[in-house]
């Protein structure tokens, strides 16, 4: 008896020294079961629930950005979409960017590419005024005027080259999160890629911004402008997402938490 009593002594004392991890704690740890890689109980995810890590701020801070993922209630869909853009890269997008890279030389494409950042001042300039950025706001502007006139039509950049002033690169999703909203939860669109619920309504409004979506009536042409503005821009990437797909276990899981941190950390800054 006297044994007995002694065991479940110490089964209470071990209960609540080391307590079972209820639900809410795995909650905690990754709440939506996207990925075994998540769930695993490693030793920085243990510690990180404790109220007194065994380490200093830094560490504690980069376990706490480990910790934030976006939901993605919609992985299994999510899943089958970012297979389709995986092998429209490989099959369609690649070859056409390679083929163009080997043709046209890298000065007339960072023109091509210059003209269309220059053409799609007014999605940046809205949206530092929506932010109350009215410094970075006035540096569109003049970025702008100088571009177009000096630069030729915007193929040139002398506003960066000359007076050294930088594009502001922001737009209407990172708005919508910098007053308050988040992601939601992931999406992974046909074509366009990695998003968010908030991102595609940023996207949305991006859309109705941009000089393009009314220069170019026409619906098959204005694609097609979109379609050549996307393979001038891989062109100077390829490669980029082959090292990418080596380097990590998963891709999908790790371009979902790069995409969300890419994002938090646009917002913030």
């Amino acid at each position: 008896m006297k044994i007995l009593l002694r065991l479940l002594l110490l089964s209470t004392l071990c209960l609540t020294v080391f307590p079972s991890p209820s639900p809410a704690d795995h909650g905690a740890i990754h709440p939506f079961g996207a990925s075994a890689h998540y769930m695993v109980l490693d030793p920085p995810v243990l510690a990180a629930q404790s109220s007194k890590p065994f380490w200093g701020e830094e560490e504690e801070t980069e376990l706490e950005e480990w910790a934030d993922t976006i939901r993605d209630p919609l992985e299994p869909i999510n899943r089958i979409f970012s297979h389709v853009n995986d092998k429209l890269y490989f099959w369609a997008l690649k070859p056409v960017a390679s083929g163009y890279k080997a043709v046209v030389p890298e000065d007339l494409r960072v023109g091509v590419k210059n003209f269309f950042s220059n053409l799609a001042t007014p999605v940046r300039l809205v949206n530092c005024l929506l932010q109350a950025n009215f410094k970075a706001a006035g540096n569109e502007t003049l970025r702008f005027f100088l571009n177009s006139t000096l630069g030729l039509a915007g193929f040139l950049d002398p506003a960066k080259k000359e007076l050294g002033i930088e594009k502001k690169d922001e737009d209407f999703g990172q708005t919508l999160g910098f007053w308050g909203m988040g992601p939601a939860f992931y999406i992974e669109w046909p074509l366009l890629g990695a998003s968010s619920l908030r991102d595609t309504f940023g996207y949305a409004g991006d859309i109705l911004l941009d000089p393009k979506t009314y220069l170019v009536q026409s619906v098959p042409l204005n694609l097609s402008i979109r379609i050549y503005d996307q393979v001038n821009e891989i062109s100077f990437r390829i490669g980029e997402y082959e090292d990418f797909k080596k380097s990590v276990l998963d891709p999908y899981i790790a371009k979902r938490e790069a995409y969300h941190q890419n994002r938090k950390h646009k917002i913030k800054n």
